[in-house]
């Protein structure tokens, strides 16, 4: 499957990704107010980039203890279920006078709820597409997931001008209510991919089993920190300057959109398996240039040049649908997601951290250059691993090239 057309013409694509397109736009103007209100409340950096990010902390907690609920679970209702508690989670962030611990507690059960939500997403696209269509129905869902960030940063940024960010917050719980109202239309009811109720045993067993095969474990760890570690600094834009803050997040979006389209719709999968390292370099280099603290427009363009490179992660999540049997491809897609988004979430509480001691330009800074450092050492540990793999097929083991040990 190579065309757009064949696409949107497979039965049930269209309506999961228009209510996938609502949830993107929720949580992208939801996010934005609620990181300007507790900026504005609280005139913390740390305080705001965690508000925005926070979610993501609890995906790990929810990854070792309700994972085995992505395949195990009916997928309409589970996904319709989600977006429901979200609309109800973030319409209580709403509430005039709510308490900064109350609003943290708030964010917490969102990523608890959500660390289901990746999983489940992914298998069923597994399943809705054919196999040679995977990554370009993901290049979809990452591309559409970028325009919406475009214009729900851009919009976000012009209604906090006019509006409250608690009416924004409102708005935003509108559209999570509506994909849930979407997934239950327009979805057909499914049974759950695997037998067996969910439980944390479940859970921590599969774990164990994706964790035991360093191809994999590389796999995870390459499409975890590196793009993490990016996200940390794109978790101070707002303070960095919380008036151009809709612009760089709009961005950042665009960037995201270009590499997306390309990887997913241009690159052929012979050189599309060589592009996650490239790519991922190109993510981190061009935030180095916050190091001189550069003006709006100079800071817009070097955020959308370095988004281009999310798009390493088609190429990555195909190695790991590679790597990984049928039957537990939504556990897989659910810890890829659910360790992406709690390294996004440690990502901007450390950024945050390093911003309150210095300034957000130095801790932006400090980040790129942790994500290089993090690239290059996986980079090098894959070359090492495929070199190990050719050598064993021409019946060479590594330890032929080793120097001898002496005995003792």
């Amino acid at each position: 499957m190579r065309s757009y057309r064949e696409l949107f013409r497979t039965p049930e694509f269209t309506p999961f990704f228009l209510a996938s397109a609502a949830q993107g736009a929720a949580l992208t103007i939801g996010g934005l107010a609620l990181a300007t209100l507790v900026y504005r409340t609280t005139d913390s950096p740390l305080l705001s980039a965690v508000s925005m990010f926070g979610p993501q902390l609890a995906q790990m907690l929810g990854a070792t203890f309700l994972l085995s609920g992505a395949d195990r679970l009916p997928p309409r209702a589970t996904l319709s279920s989600i977006s429901l508690a979200f609309a109800a989670c973030t319409a209580v962030l709403a509430l005039p006078g709510l308490p900064i611990g109350a609003v943290f507690g708030v964010i917490f059960l969102q990523g608890l709820i959500a660390s289901l939500g990746g999983g489940v997403t992914g298998g069923l696209l597994n399943e809705i597409l054919p196999k040679d269509g995977f990554v370009l129905g993901r290049s979809v869902f990452n591309m559409v997931f970028g325009l919406v960030q475009v214009v729900g940063f851009a919009t976000g940024g012009a209604l906090l001008t006019l509006l409250s960010p608690r009416t924004c917050l409102l708005q935003s719980a509108a559209l999570y209510a509506t994909a849930s109202l979407v997934f239950r239309l327009g979805l057909t009811a499914r049974s759950p991919r695997s037998a067996g109720r969910p439980s944390v045993a479940a859970t921590w067993r599969t774990n164990a089993l994706l964790w035991s095969s360093r191809p994999r474990r590389l796999t995870y760890l390459g499409l975890w920190i590196p793009n993490g570690l990016i996200v940390g600094c794109e978790s101070l834009f707002v303070s960095y300057d919380s008036g151009a803050a809709g612009a760089l997040f709009a961005s950042a979006a665009l960037g995201m959109f270009v590499g997306d389209l390309t990887v997913g719709r241009f690159v052929p999968p012979a050189l599309r398996a060589r592009l996650p390292v490239p790519l991922l370099l190109l993510l981190a280099t061009p935030y180095l240039l916050f190091a001189l603290r550069p003006g709006t427009l100079w800071a817009a363009l070097a955020v959308s040049v370095a988004s281009v490179g999310f798009g390493a992660s088609l190429a990555q999540q195909e190695r790991l649908m590679a790597l990984t049997p049928d039957e537990l491809a939504g556990h897989a897609l659910g810890l890829r997601g659910a360790g992406m988004l709690t390294m996004q979430g440690l990502s901007a509480a450390l950024a945050g951290s390093i911003a309150q001691l210095t300034s957000p330009a130095t801790a932006m800074t400090a980040m790129a250059v942790a994500s290089l450092a993090v690239t290059v050492t996986l980079g090098v540990a894959s070359r090492r691993d495929a070199r190990d793999v050719r050598d064993r097929k021409r019946g060479v083991s590594p330890t032929d090239f080793r120097a001898p040990v002496s005995p003792e």
